[in-house]
């Protein structure tokens, strides 16, 4: 027990599990949302397929994230502790780890509707291969938002087969949410980048212009933030409630931060970021189901 209790927690840290808190609480929205459309119908088997599905995808994108980087990561103070340049996994078991995810991911999705399993080889080209867009162009943070924005969207289809204008523009926030945080998260990285020939936002334009163009990415929340409401009717108090507390936390991770002073970069990232997500996802459905 004692081991299998530890190989759980080895893989557990690799894919950084308690990360999800990032993505998974838009695809419970994008799945509440679905049980609205006339057609739908809630079943327990179903929610069980759709957070399955989330977690292999995850899985599978943070392996392979770590195997392809782990050159990379041992050249860079910040990341030379993680766990394949640390030893503690082999490149090997990440790249089996990520290809046993995968097969899982696209085995559960078939068994939603053929949409899902049809998607879900195109959502497994988007999760992975953003791995490499450092390696090509400074744009890669738009990769990580592309990554978390089918959350949702997937989450959508696998109760209704469809997409909506509601969900579309729930999709949207995520998009532009993610690229925007992972432009301040590369801060950190700009001169190891600089070094290693690898490109990103900090790394083409500096510091203080990469700040710059983050906030203008989250001033397109402003905007879509009350679209989704509208459109989604979540228009009540506890719908301006979600979009006014989210929009607080993308200020407040921007106002703890200047070019100057990165020490509460971890805060503006994981804190702002989390409680963003987690408060939306609640008040939204205090807003439906109350």
């Amino acid at each position: 027990m004692a081991a299998v209790v530890s190989t759980v927690g080895k893989y557990a840290s690799l894919v950084k599990f308690a990360h999800t808190v990032f993505a998974l609480p838009f695809a419970l929205v994008a799945f509440l949302l679905a049980l609205r459309e006339p057609d739908a119908r809630f079943t327990w088997v179903l929610l069980l397929q759709v957070l399955a599905c989330m977690v292999f995808a995850r899985n599978a994108a943070m392996g392979f994230n770590r195997y392809a980087d782990r050159e990379i990561d041992a050249r860079n103070p910040r990341t030379a502790g993680r766990d394949v340049p640390a030893g503690r996994i082999t490149p090997r078991q990440a790249l089996t780890f990520t290809l046993v995810n995968a097969a899982l991911f696209v085995a559960v999705a078939w068994t939603i509707n053929p949409l899902c399993g049809g998607l879900s080889f195109v959502a497994l080209a988007v999760l992975l291969g953003y791995s490499y867009l450092k390696r090509l162009t400074w744009l890669c943070h738009f990769g990580v938002g592309a990554a978390l924005c089918i959350a949702p969207a997937g989450a959508f289809i696998a109760v209704t087969g469809r997409m909506t204008p509601a969900v579309a523009l729930l999709s949207l926030m995520v998009f532009f949410w993610s690229s925007g945080f992972d432009i301040l998260y590369s801060l950190a990285d700009e001169e190891i980048d600089r070094a290693q020939g690898l490109h990103s936002i900090p790394q083409r334009f500096g510091r203080r212009r990469a700040m710059a163009i983050a906030r203008c990415v989250h001033l397109l929340e402003f905007v879509l933030v009350p679209l989704f409401l509208v459109r989604a009717g979540l228009t009540d108090v506890w719908g301006i409630a979600a979009g006014v507390s989210f929009l607080a936390l993308l200020v407040w991770q921007h106002a703890i931060l200047s070019p100057d002073d990165l020490s509460r970069l971890n805060a503006a990232f994981f804190t702002a970021n989390g409680i963003a997500s987690l408060v939306f996802c609640v008040l939204v459905y205090l807003s439906v189901l109350v």
